[in-house]
């Protein structure tokens, strides 16, 4: 599943040390286009500013709120504070209520937005404006929506059809609210993220028929 929270705690004293230069810039610039974008992806960051949101709310409606615990997840305002223009698909190596139990514990430092069951079911575990920390790589992290599989690489059985339907749908809805090409570049396996030792979803996920299915859901959807 995701990385290690050090890197994300490492990278997140970076932006704090990056704010205070920022509030400088943005002083001698004054409305300068810098200052004005910079500004715009740090408004959030400002003691008492937080973002409108209801609690259990889901953006797909296919999904059920499960909350991740906060601390393996960032707040933001994606897609204006940081664009969307990739999925990226893991395996969980363990059951659906185990991945849930995981991405619940403060001191695992990862999870992902969504979870999906062998039978199907979806759970959204952290909003798609906010960054999760689930592909090791903060880039990757902050550009993307992470979708978790139950099962195991090694065990094409766990690859069910209710589980390539449903995340299929679930996928197409995410590309048609950003945008997102139905491709090999933009949706990608955990594997193929620079820098992570992550193998998911390994050899036994069926890309061509996932693909095809997410085309035909997104031709729906549109």
């Amino acid at each position: 599943m995701g990385a290690r929270r050090a890197n994300e705690k490492d990278a997140d004293r970076r932006i704090g040390r990056r704010a205070l230069l920022i509030g400088g810039t943005a002083a001698a610039v004054g409305t300068g286009v810098l200052a004005r974008d910079e500004l715009a992806r740090l408004w959030w960051r400002a003691p008492g500013v937080e973002k409108p949101r209801k609690e259990g709310e889901v953006d797909y409606t296919g999904a059920r709120w499960v909350a991740a615990s906060d601390a393996n997840w960032r707040r933001a305002d994606r897609p204006d504070d940081y664009g969307v223009d990739m999925v990226i698909i893991h395996v969980t190596q363990g059951s659906f209520d185990s991945a849930v139990k995981v991405f619940q514990d403060p001191g695992h430092g990862a999870a992902a937005h969504y979870i999906v069951g062998k039978d199907g079911t979806v759970a959204q575990m952290i909003r798609e404006l906010d960054v999760a920390y689930h592909a090791g790589n903060r880039d990757y992290n902050e550009r993307s929506v992470g979708i978790e599989h139950e099962g195991f690489v090694d065990r094409p059985q766990d690859f069910t059809d209710e589980m390539y339907e449903a995340s299929a749908l679930l996928t197409a809805r995410i590309c048609a609210r950003y945008d997102i090409p139905v491709d090999r570049e933009h949706i990608i396996g955990h594997v193929e993220v620079p820098g992570t030792d992550h193998t998911d979803p390994g050899e036994h996920w069926d890309w061509d028929r996932y693909l095809k299915l997410v085309r035909k859901a997104r031709t729906a959807v549109a």
